[in-house]
């Protein structure tokens, strides 16, 4: 397949509401894969930036931490609002993807990662939103871990669960997981189960 190339002019941008999100209203023009230029087209974009999100598991016990907060995106879509997770946050200035994991593992769940796994990047809803999420695999000791957690500061009211892997895909093939970040964590382990448990659990035995 040939390589075509693909350009974008930017005319204009502006910022028509700054908040929680930001809303941005861009003017632009991109070539056409037929040659040439297109229309200048107007569109609204949610300015949200990079985030990270961790699925913290346990290979010792084979289970998963899943978080379960309010979200008003999904008030009157679905059953509840209150959806089945898992920790994440956005990339403060100057932070690394890889410390932002390790804050929202604490803030969000009370509990600390002891060894880190690179999954993939993805965008969330790149029609409309610049969300650009990095998806990590982290390593936990799920003994202590539960209860209700958050930052009090930030409106979080957060309820911790520890859920066995066999579990937690079952609810996920039974569409009770409907965010999108767990149910790609989840796909994701399930390929990677097995070489994460012989991985993780040598490093138990060694250390």
């Amino acid at each position: 397949m040939s390589e075509i190339v693909k350009k974008v002019n930017v005319i204009e941008q502006e910022y028509l509401y700054r908040g929680f999100l930001s809303l941005k209203r861009i003017r632009l023009q991109h070539t056409l894969f037929e040659g040439g230029w297109g229309d200048e087209i107007d569109r609204e974009l949610i300015d949200r930036g990079d985030c990270v999100a961790v699925l913290l598991y346990d290979p010792d016990v084979d289970a998963v931490v899943l978080i379960e907060q309010f979200r008003v995106g999904a008030l009157g879509h679905s059953k509840t609002p209150w959806l089945l997770e898992i920790v994440a946050g956005v990339v403060e200035s100057g932070e690394s993807l890889e410390a932002v994991a390790y804050r929202e593992a604490v803030e969000e769940a009370g509990c600390m990662i002891e060894e880190l796994r690179y999954v993939c990047e993805y965008y969330s809803s790149p029609g409309a939103l610049s969300e650009r999420m990095t998806l990590f695999c982290g390593r936990v000791d799920s003994s202590t871990v539960g209860g209700v957690h958050g930052v009090l500061a930030e409106h979080e009211d957060i309820n911790v669960w520890v859920v066995p892997f066999a579990e937690a895909f079952e609810l996920m093939t039974q569409g009770k997981l409907n965010s999108a970040t767990p149910i790609i964590g989840l796909q994701w382990l399930a390929l990677n189960r097995e070489q994460l448990q012989c991985e993780w659990g040598q490093m138990t035995k060694e250390s």
